[in-house]
């Protein structure tokens, strides 16, 4: 694959006597998008999860932008090392309650990056207004809608100039009608070339949007293809069913 910048090989997670995901081998390049799909419980999150080191992967070897990680017992000096080179924006939002949008972008860049806070306020704005929020960088997170928060989000996870951004079913708390405005955003910087991981159960979007699908279950990745051909004509008889069941709920 040229121009690899993510390689996972082994990745396996338990929790109790489940086995949650089972020996997850995965090559993402630069500038690829690639949409996760499958059922609730195919461990999709708890994947991106354990590449993050948001949760404590069992086994698993990961090499990132030319490094190598255990994904198992990497130290707090490589997990801090991988974060500086990587975003995530989650289902939730997760931004600061008693920080402004402003607020919530400029913090990890003085607290964490030692970024002068002039300097760092005026990236928050750039960012603000790359995603449509500039005249709401004084409003707190309870005075924006949740199509707005996550927006902020995204900013925020951007606001480092990350190689690669997770995402974690960033639009499955949001109204129907507040989708549009994150996924237009997300459109936005895959056009830009950011390579992204989106756990998604939006299929519109994974399809026109997407380079990859990987379609999970059970904790294994049973197909991974490019969109046009998983959408189009899928090789695995449970992405067929999978697909089929998607269609008649739209």
């Amino acid at each position: 694959m040229a121009d690899k910048l993510l390689s996972i090989k082994g990745l396996s997670k338990t929790f109790g006597s489940g086995r949650i995901l089972d020996g997850i081998d995965l090559d993402v390049a630069k500038g690829d998008v690639i949409a996760i799909l499958g059922p609730s419980g195919a461990g999709k999150t708890t994947m991106l999860r354990c590449i993050s080191f948001l949760e404590r992967a069992d086994a698993g070897e990961m090499v990132f932008d030319g490094r190598s990680y255990a994904l198992d017992c990497s130290s707090r000096k490589d997990i801090l090392e991988f974060r500086r080179k990587t975003g995530f924006v989650f289902q939730n939002y997760n931004l600061f309650s008693n920080r402004t949008a402003l607020g919530n972008i400029t913090e990890g860049l003085i607290i964490a990056r030692k970024m002068p806070k002039d300097q760092a306020e005026a990236r928050g704005m750039e960012l603000l207004e790359k995603v449509g929020l500039k005249d709401k960088y004084r409003s707190y997170p309870s005075e924006l809608s949740g199509g707005q928060q996550q927006r902020v989000a995204i900013a925020r996870a951007m606001a480092s100039d990350p190689l690669m951004i997770f995402f974690d079913e960033p639009t499955s708390a949001l109204d129907p009608e507040l989708t549009g405005e994150v996924l237009s955003v997300m459109r936005q910087l895959a056009e830009e070339g950011m390579t992204m991981l989106v756990v998604t159960h939006e299929l519109g979007f994974a399809e026109s949007v997407s380079d990859r699908v990987i379609f999970m279950e059970n904790g294994i990745i049973i197909e991974d293809a490019p969109s046009g051909k998983f959408f189009s004509e899928p090789e695995k008889a449970r992405s067929r069913e999978f697909l089929a069941t998607f269609m008649e709920r739209q």
